[in-house]
């Protein structure tokens, strides 16, 4: 008597990305699910005289399988946008002059504390929707444009609604120390007392944080105040990531290793000196070439360094409205091999297994393997190299979550 699956995928040949120096590819592959879980991967499928029972069966036509992708860092919930503020960057204002003539993060806090729920969820949605049609089957999203109680909550309740209501696993991540708040002026330790003594602990009740972060720069928030933040978050029970050194120094990463954070992001100053702090602490690097690029930096992150130490690396879109305004992960992977000189596998486990690790899902996904969540996408290539390669053209063809079609360019299903 033959097995029975709900789904199987067949005719397909799959970067499993299980391996860490190849993408573990199978060729000629069918892939058996049940439940939305990976039961069984027989190799050379076509080959072989084998009888699969299923209720549904997608013939892949010979397409390309990879995890579902993963971003890993965004900032996808907020109202308005700065293009006035790029017009204003190619005029010559750097990023931190146009941050202390009250723009920046401060102009978006405005236009989100302006923006009903109702239509932060739409734009939100909207946005998330070019990613899903990339193949992201699972996105990190931070609060961090309220800087009050009131907006904090709404944002992230927007984030809890996008995952209600889309067919992707959402992380929230509480970023209360972005910036500091107008209303705040000169009084950052005031402003801490508030991120740390009444919003982290309201929120954390309502179970809106999966995570808290902040922003360790000289127009953030010094070591001081983000060690603050830390600490009231492990408190809590709460895991931490770190915005750190994207513009200067602080040593942010080190601070950051010392509670285990699950990720540093940006990193281009990031000292070769800290890296061995990451290893130690199961860090995850997350690279984030859409902002270096738009900024127009030239500090590259440390990538030898990173590489020699054997540091997970992810890569993420960063989407926000002011320095990385990207909904495109697939551009970011063309960034990350042409700016940053990481190989095309590198790459790739950059928005699969390495952005499951910095999000602490990789337990379930990231990879493709037996018994792992069915999160995959089938896409129209030749090789995995060539998801990196274009410049642009979507080839994705399907997405699958949980053994379920979320979306799919045409029906090959009986």
């Amino acid at each position: 008597m033959s097995d029975f699956y709900q789904l199987v995928i067949h005719n397909v040949e799959v970067a499993t990305m299980a391996n860490d120096n190849d993408y573990g590819v199978i060729n000629d592959a069918a892939i058996c699910i049940n439940n939305g879980i990976i039961q069984k991967i027989i190799a050379n499928a076509n080959s072989q005289d084998i009888e699969i029972e299923t209720e549904n069966s997608i013939d892949g036509d010979g397409r390309w399988v990879t995890p579902g992708l993963i971003d890993c860092h965004t900032h996808l919930v907020y109202g308005g946008n700065r293009a006035n503020e790029f017009e204003m960057r190619l005029e010559g204002a750097s990023y931190e002059e146009i941050a202390k003539a009250g723009g920046g993060i401060i102009s978006t806090v405005s236009a989100t504390r302006n923006t009903s729920k109702d239509e932060l969820f739409k734009a939100s949605a909207k946005r998330l929707s070019y990613l899903i049609d990339e193949g992201v089957t699972s996105i990190e999203i931070k609060s961090g444009y309220g800087l009050d109680l009131k907006t904090e909550q709404k944002m992230l309740e927007v984030a809890h609604e996008l995952e209600t209501y889309s067919p992707i696993e959402i992380s929230k991540t509480f970023l209360g120390a972005h910036a500091l708040p107008l209303e705040y002026k000169d009084r950052a330790e005031e402003y801490i007392d508030l991120v740390c003594e009444e919003m982290m602990p309201q929120l954390h009740q309502q179970g809106l944080i999966d995570c808290v972060d902040a922003f360790c720069e000289n127009i953030g928030f010094d070591l001081k105040q983000t060690r603050r933040v830390f600490e009231k978050a492990k408190s809590l029970g709460l895991p931490v990531k770190l915005h750190a050194e994207q513009l200067s120094n602080l040593d942010g990463s080190k601070l950051a290793c010392e509670y285990q954070a699950w990720s540093v992001d940006h990193l281009e100053f990031l000292p070769e000196e800290n890296i061995p702090y990451l290893k130690q602490s199961g860090t995850v690097a997350t690279l984030l070439p859409g902002a270096f690029y738009f900024l127009g930096e030239t500090k590259l992150p440390p990538i030898s360094a990173l590489r020699e130490h054997k540091i997970p690396m992810a890569i993420a879109t960063d989407s926000n409205p002011g320095s990385s305004p990207c909904l495109s992960i697939l551009l970011m992977l063309n960034m990350a091999t042409t700016l940053f000189k990481l190989t095309p596998l590198e790459a790739l486990q950059g928005v699969t297994k390495h952005a499951a690790k910095a999000l602490r899902i990789d337990s379930k996904v990231g990879c493709i393997k037996e018994g792992m969540q069915a999160d995959m996408v089938l896409w129209d290539i030749e090789s995995p190299a060539e998801l990196s390669y274009r410049i642009a053209g979507n080839p994705c063809h399907t997405v699958i979550k949980k053994g379920e079609v979320i979306l799919s360019k045409n029906s090959h299903s009986n």
